[in-house]
């Protein structure tokens, strides 16, 4: 169970109301050790999840911290970049000794809005909201609000990791695709030119005949061919073909570093977790070499004059 915003509470795990008795929650707890264990039927990762929720909010104590929200994070993946409030990171004191990646946009910003006004409209019009990302509130919003609180800090840690890498990379986030929906960010990096969408869906993440299957899915949701739309929508705009889409997600959520989504040397689209991006964008999927063999610099220039921002 991730410890993200997008995840299903321990309640949820438990299938039992946050103002449910002790003696409540141990029943369903008994209930879903049985019905999940891998040797009566059930999986190990639904079995796993059944045993941390179970860690987390089994006994008064541990449950007193987890509503109090002083419970300590299993894991910093989920608090990277945002704090244990989720809240948007300040900006960082530049190092003048080490030049960063160009980077235009504002990533995740769409998503910050949009959290905020859901927000406010469901705690009411008018009662105060001092505190937006308090993790006792944010665990109580609706699972839809919490998505896309998740959507927000996974496109910010994105972006941060490829400023990172320095001044040979540019960075373009919430990019408009004409009619599809906008490109998380646009990558130019020496090995080429990346699509890359940043999602955090809180739980485990497969592929299933080319497209993303998890939990945490909304109905009609099609992370794979919804990327591949956008990507090509932007280069038929801009005509400037792109070396690879890439689906980042979380590192806990992908069972293997790099999933291909396709079959044979014609994919192009990838599940990447998410420490192992830099890595993949200084040439992992094209051995260290630049695929279009054209001049970074001009092609940084076509670039800017072809982004629109959403």
């Amino acid at each position: 169970m991730s410890d993200s915003p997008a995840a299903a509470t321990p309640y949820e795990v438990l299938g039992v109301d946050a103002s449910s008795s002790q003696d409540d929650l141990r029943k369903a707890y008994r209930r879903l050790a049985r019905e999940t264990h891998p040797d009566l039927g059930g999986t190990p990762e639904r079995f796993r999840q059944v045993q941390i929720a179970w860690e987390r909010i089994g006994t008064p104590e541990d449950r007193a911290r987890y509503d109090s929200g002083t419970a300590r994070p299993r894991s910093s993946a989920s608090s990277e970049g945002s704090g244990h409030t989720w809240a948007p990171r300040p900006p960082r004191p530049r190092a003048e000794s080490k030049p960063r990646a160009r980077a235009f946009g504002h990533p995740g910003g769409q998503e910050r809005v949009r959290f905020l006004e859901l927000m406010r409209e469901w705690v009411g019009r008018g009662e105060p909201l001092d505190d937006p990302y308090d993790p006792l509130l944010v665990r109580s919003a609706p699972s839809e609000i919490r998505r896309i609180l998740a959507k927000a800090v996974a496109e910010e840690t994105t972006a941060t990791a490829v400023v990172d890498l320095g001044i040979a990379y540019t960075i373009w986030s919430n990019v408009a695709c004409g009619r599809e929906p906008e490109l998380d960010h646009i990558v130019l990096a020496p090995t080429g030119l990346y699509a890359i969408n940043s999602e955090d869906w809180g739980s485990s993440v497969r592929l299933v005949r080319g497209e993303v299957e998890t939990a945490n899915l909304v109905a009609g949701e099609q992370p794979v061919r919804t990327l591949t739309r956008s990507a090509r929508a932007f280069e038929k705009s801009s005509r400037v073909p792109f070396t690879a889409q890439l689906i980042v997600v979380p590192d806990e959520a992908l069972d293997d570093p790099v999933e291909p989504a396709g079959k044979g040397r014609r994919n192009s689209t990838f599940l990447v977790r998410r420490s192992v991006l830099p890595h993949v964008l200084r040439g992992a999927l094209t051995g260290g070499e630049s695929t279009d063999r054209v001049d970074v610099f001009e092609l940084r220039d076509r670039l800017q004059q072809a982004v629109r921002f959403v």
